[in-house]
């Protein structure tokens, strides 16, 4: 399949990550309609920042996507670090399910060395060292980290957010 997994978080009421998938036929389609939605000024889409008419708009393109995810929760863990390392193995575990090429998670520097070795030894683990490259990059790098910031943020808000992605999540699990 070579899928493109981008991933990004939210920790308002506990981990919860989302993985958005796209294939590779579809990332150029995807990438233009996540820039469309970049304002003049703007570096890029930070869903927590946008204001309620944006977000709706935003997530209505999201959903128009050829793309599907998964929402890791990880709210029950109390510790943090051990939200984040369940979070981190399932994706890899699914990754290594569905024959992903690529995982992108955003960067977040105080995350970024503990990542990495997870990543190293979970993708070992798994027998995709050869098929999957990871990488940890910033927003404003790769457009469509705005798809799991989207969809992260909804998720966790819940109500009527969470219901106007939920077409697009195929899974979600509790880790």
């Amino acid at each position: 399949m070579n899928a493109h997994v981008f991933v990004d978080e939210t920790k308002e009421r506990g981990l919860l990550v989302a993985a958005a998938v796209v294939l590779p036929a579809d990332l150029a389609a995807a990438r233009r309609t996540i820039r469309d939605l970049i304002l003049p000024g703007q570096r890029r889409i930070h869903f927590h920042k946008e204001r309620d008419d944006r977000r709706r708009q935003i997530v209505a393109a999201v959903v128009t996507l050829s793309a599907y995810a998964v929402i890791f929760d990880a709210k029950r863990h109390r510790d943090p670090r051990a939200a984040r390392e369940a979070c981190l193995i399932e994706l890899v575990e699914h990754a290594a399910k569905i024959g992903a090429g690529r995982l992108v998670l955003e960067r977040d520097d105080s995350t970024l060395q503990a990542d990495q070795r997870l990543l190293f030894q979970q993708v070992r683990k798994s027998g995709i060292s050869r098929t999957l490259r990871y990488d940890h990059l910033r927003a404003h790098e790769e457009c469509l980290l705005a798809i799991p910031d989207a969809l992260a943020w909804c998720w966790a808000k819940g109500g009527r957010w969470k219901t106007s992605v939920q077409r697009i999540v195929s899974e979600s699990r509790q880790v």
